[in-house]
């Protein structure tokens, strides 16, 4: 176990933490102020979007808030920049291992790169990467999950609530990671009911684009798809899909939310009763754990999977209409089942 410090470092020592967190870009919240190795435990560094995204950005700053409160040490969290390069991603990393902060979690698959280079520099800091599988490190955690699994869900309560016979897929980025949300959607779509239409559509090829972090493209692409009749209409797109969400309001259609539980998510609360579902990954219990290894000296390596037999992937049940839905939750329920004991398997790409 850490040593929870009660002493407080005044001056010199929280300026110089300060400059040390907005040199390596964007802003940072911590719950303590002592320089000692001892006291600093879980730092997160944001993927596109940052904090507020109200998606997989904010799940993962709810286990780190889990954690501060269980353990009782100093955390950080911090943005991303625009435009940033791997050195800038690897320089923020790198400061926080350098700090004392231990884990080190950069959330996206976007890090990569510039993890697989920190660990190296930091071979005693426990480094976590949310989305990928790629870093083979003694010291690396690699958090990953089976979102088709969820998608898959989703798609046979979109085939099962459409009334056109039509429903949307938004993809943020046009990359692997996304491709397992839309195979798994347009699979529970068709497996559900083939004759209901899938469109499908990316908004950017690249993040720097703006894929992730744009609400007017999402906005734009979903009303492109409900001018063609979608009503349904499913985002995997961080923080574009909050425009996915306001256009499904806007035209009195269903939204499919993802990663956090969207119904819940306060700055979306006026759209809350046009959001049937989402399909959740717990990216809070996935950071949460990996602090929790390291705290009790069993630091978690590795690829680290959470998937629907684990409960760590799902649809929410939040809105009333979709909770009492007993056909609904009947076809939902039986699509699980049958992909737990793996009678259904569902595609990745």
């Amino acid at each position: 176990m850490r040593r929870i410090s009660r002493i407080t470092v005044a001056g010199a020592a929280t300026a110089s933490l300060a400059l040390a967190l907005s040199a390596c870009g964007g802003t940072s919240t911590s719950s303590g102020s002592s320089d000692s190795r001892g006291d600093k435990g879980l730092a997160i560094a944001y993927d596109v979007g940052g904090r507020g995204d109200q998606s997989f950005n904010d799940a993962a700053f709810k286990g780190l808030e889990q954690a501060k409160k269980e353990f009782g040490y100093e955390t950080a969290d911090i943005e991303p920049t625009e435009g940033e390069t791997d050195a800038d991603k690897e320089q923020r990393l790198s400061s926080l291992a350098k700090q004392g902060y231990n884990p080190v979690i950069g959330v996206g698959y976007a890090y990569a790169t510039a993890m697989k280079a920190a660990a190296e520099k930091y071979p005693d800091t426990t480094f976590g990467i949310v989305d990928d599988a790629t870093i083979e490190a003694k010291n690396v955690a690699d958090l990953v999950f089976n979102e088709e699994e969820a998608s898959y869900l989703a798609g046979v309560a979109a085939a099962k609530s459409t009334k056109t016979k039509t429903v949307g897929f938004v993809g943020g980025v046009d990359v692997p990671l996304i491709h397992k949300f839309q195979a798994g959607y347009e699979q529970g779509v068709k497996d559900t009911d083939p004759s209901v239409k899938v469109i499908s559509q990316y908004l950017t090829q690249t993040a720097e684009e703006g894929g992730f972090s744009s609400p007017d493209k999402g906005k734009t692409a979903a009303e492109g798809q409900i001018e063609k009749k979608a009503d349904v209409v499913y985002a995997a797109a961080g923080l574009s899909g909050q425009g996915v969400i306001e256009a499904a309001a806007k035209h009195k259609v269903w939204a499919i939310g993802v990663d956090s539980d969207q119904y819940k998510q306060e700055a979306l609360a006026k759209y809350k009763d046009f959001i049937l579902t989402s399909a959740t990954k717990d990216v809070a219990k996935a950071v949460h754990n990996l602090a929790k290894s390291v705290e009790n000296g069993k630091p978690e390596t590795g690829i680290v999977k959470g998937d629907l037999k684990s409960g760590e992937v799902g649809l929410s049940v939040s809105n009333p209409e979709f909770a009492d839905d007993a056909a609904l939750q009947e076809a939902v329920n039986a699509a699980k089942e049958k992909i737990v004991n793996g009678e259904i398997k569902v595609k990745s790409s």
